[in-house]
């Protein structure tokens, strides 16, 4: 393990020196590339209704917010829930 991960850090290094990138902004782009390509395994789940959005912002920890701000981003339809709408009051 401790081979694999500084093999890993020996090719950071190559490809911060060989680009104009930092070592951090390259860690940051890859980070970014895994989370979008785990955020599109749990969509597709989400979109067939197999995965809530509970377990996939569980999964991705992330929050609802966030999560429904990405799929407005994306232009992706989903359900939208009005807060503002008044509650049914009991009757007397």
């Amino acid at each position: 393990m401790k081979q694999d991960l500084k093999k890993i850090i020996a090719d950071i290094e190559q490809l911060s020196n060989d680009s104009k990138l930092t070592k951090l902004q390259i860690v940051e782009k890859l980070d970014a590339h895994f989370f979008n390509e785990r955020f599109k395994e749990n969509l597709k789940l989400y979109k067939k209704g197999q995965k809530k959005v509970s377990d996939i912002t569980k999964d991705l920890k992330i929050s609802p917010r966030k999560f429904y701000g990405i799929l407005n981003k994306k232009n992706i339809p989903h359900k939208k829930y009005n807060k503002s709408a008044p509650a049914a009051e009991p009757e007397n």
